[in-house]
């Protein structure tokens, strides 16, 4: 995370966020290479998350399908240190088809050791999804790793635009609830020093970026 950026105030009438595509080129302009070395420069940083895990954590993750920060490191880090690795599907029974407006992710376990191993199909926004019969809600997880395109230094995050995880999370939050933690997981240059927030929106409560940990 960039050093020079200060804690701001959240002003919600002044801010105007910046648009997605902008972040998302950028990631798009990285090589195979590159988001590998910054991927394990992020991995250094987890042992300051373990720190708040209870030994057999239940943690989630997700595909890096849009050039995101890949995850294959953050799964290698559960298996090795004995947490439990769970991926996101869309709708509460897990099947989108049921229920098109449906919005909240439950949780399948992983037990392969490579991402790029486990059977998927597409949903129809682009995202792999892999189906399983144990589905769990994210209140049973300790910890769910969050994608984003940008994140500021409030902890306020901009994701793809289909309000899958606010609405997931949003109850906990409102409700005060301690899990799941919600960790945000990107490079260094989707952190931004404001961004807009929506009364819908849930925050982050850590980020991981190749620099650093952050808590909010």
């Amino acid at each position: 995370m960039h050093p020079e950026l200060k804690h701001s105030e959240f002003q919600t009438s002044t801010v105007s966020n910046p648009p997605r595509r902008q972040f998302t080129r950028q990631r798009r302009q990285l090589t195979d290479g590159e988001r590998s070395q910054y991927a394990r420069m992020a991995s250094l940083h987890l042992v300051k998350l373990q720190q708040r895990l209870a030994p057999r954590a239940r943690i989630g993750l997700y595909y890096d399908g849009f050039g995101e920060l890949p995850t294959q490191p953050l799964l290698d880090w559960y298996q090795r240190l004995g947490y439990f690795p769970y991926l996101p599907v869309v709708g509460s029974l897990g099947r989108t088809s049921n229920n098109s407006d449906d919005k909240h992710l439950r949780f399948v376990p992983v037990y392969q050791s490579k991402l790029l191993n486990i059977p998927t199909r597409i949903h129809s926004l682009g995202m792999k999804q892999n189906h399983h019969r144990r589905l769990l809600w994210a209140r049973e997880l300790d910890v769910i790793i969050c994608p984003l395109v940008a994140v500021d230094l409030n902890g306020n995050r901009m994701g793809m635009g289909g309000g899958f995880y606010d609405t997931t999370l949003g109850y906990s939050y409102r409700s005060g609830a301690k899990k799941p933690l919600k960790i945000g997981w990107c490079y260094d240059f989707q952190v931004v020093e404001q961004l807009q927030r929506q009364p819908w929106d849930v925050p982050l409560d850590g980020l991981i970026t190749p620099s650093g940990l952050r808590w909010f």
